[in-house]
């Protein structure tokens, strides 16, 4: 039985590879054709037999469609086949019927074609007395037909299976892509804003500072410098991430480096302060990356556009939370490429357009998407009484 099972998979892997109706159509003949011979070589080949055996086996080029209907149809007629001593040993097209029905009909269809193939095979085999003998191998063709289906409807429940977890693995890597892209979007627009804005400003001060004071002048192109190399730094680290050979990267900068970036604001001439409140504490670094983001990005607008004379940046440690606050004391006029906030937003740093709470200009994009990732809120707009612009972030730390 093994040796014929294997076999006869071998034979459905070749089969495979030919068009579903091609096979049948080939199935039906070699059905026919039996029929026929088995009626000749028994000596009762009648002018009927032809059609009957047409009747029995052409059902079969629907079998893939409608796997059920065919199924009782063929039954009956190869019931009626046997009963009258016109079939051999073996009914072929009710065999491939059983194995059509184990292969593709669902559950109660297949035990209703299951009980239904048992009462035409007992009826076939019991009412002519002389085949009572053939029982046990009738019986076992069947099984082993009835197992072939089974293996052919697992084998392609598993590979829908695969199909769908490739699909599902595939949709994964597009989002953790997509991920990755806006995350590298975030990285590129705060170091490039923060470090372009510094580089502007000190280099349009810097002629003035050349006639005034030749020593301030010197600091100015210091600064730049020390800008621009930061930037190239932090530029070359974001985009080592598409570079799987390079072997270290630098961590990506967090709450110790919130001094160095209040002293290069001050450089430009805003009063900055930075201040905290509470017990602080160790924070991943993803959500110490997200803190130095929001106030590299609000102290950029605010010199770019705020023209204010002050800023703070308060850390506010609470038990479960840190709050950060960046605001300044400007009028809020201007906006971050064209976009941002009026509204509740007021005409803030963020720029002119929706509002505080609404869609803003790419770097208030980009703190709105750091906060979500981070699990925190993120709220900005008009100061008390409309004087100057505030962000305020509520960052979890549980």
């Amino acid at each position: 039985m093994g040796s014929v099972t294997a076999y006869a998979q071998r034979l459905a892997k070749r089969a495979q590879g030919l068009p579903p109706l091609a096979v049948d159509a080939v199935i039906v003949i070699v059905c026919w054709i039996n029929t026929v011979l088995q009626a000749g070589i028994d000596e009762q080949l009648e002018w009927w037999v032809p059609l009957a055996a047409t009747a029995n086996s052409v059902p079969l080029l629907w079998r893939r469609r409608y796997p059920f209907e065919i199924t009782m149809i063929i039954g009956v007629s190869t019931t009626w086949l046997s009963v009258v001593g016109m079939l051999g040993d073996l009914p072929p097209a009710q065999l491939v019927a059983t194995y059509t029905f184990a292969a593709l009909c669902p559950p109660v269809e297949r035990v209703i074609a299951m009980a239904g193939t048992v009462v035409g095979f007992s009826i076939s085999i019991l009412i002519p007395e002389d085949k009572v003998l053939n029982l046990g191998p009738v019986a076992i063709a069947f099984a082993v037909a009835y197992a072939l289906g089974t293996a052919a409807r697992a084998r392609r429940d598993r590979i829908a299976m695969l199909e769908e977890r490739a699909r599902r693995l595939g949709e994964e890597q597009s989002a953790a892509a997509a991920r990755e892209r806006q995350r590298i979007a975030r990285e590129m627009h705060d170091i490039i804003a923060h470090s372009m804005s510094m580089i502007v400003i000190q280099a349009e001060a810097g002629p003035l500072a050349v006639r005034s004071d030749p020593d301030k002048a010197e600091q100015v192109f210091d600064t730049i410098s020390a800008s621009a190399r930061e930037a190239l730094t932090q530029l070359r680290r974001t985009l080592g991430v598409l570079r799987s050979e390079e072997p270290t990267r630098r961590p990506q900068p967090g709450l110790d480096a919130l001094p160095a970036l209040v002293e290069d604001v001050r450089r430009t001439g805003l009063a900055v302060t930075l201040e905290e409140d509470g017990d602080a504490r160790q924070v991943p670094p993803d959500l110490a990356a997200t803190v130095y983001r929001i106030v590299q990005e609000s102290l950029t607008n605010t010199v770019k556009h705020a023209a204010a004379s002050t800023a703070w940046v308060r850390l506010t440690w609470r038990h479960d939370a840190l709050r950060l606050e960046v605001g300044d004391d400007g009028h809020g006029a201007g906006g971050e490429t064209g976009q941002g906030g009026n509204g509740q937003g007021g005409n803030g740093p963020s720029g002119n357009g929706q509002g505080g709470n609404g869609p803003g200009g790419n770097g208030l994009v980009g703190m709105r998407e750091r906060v979500a990732v981070a699990g925190g809120e993120l709220t900005f707009g008009p100061g008390p009484d409309g004087v100057g612009f505030r962000v305020v972030a509520g960052l979890p730390l549980n």
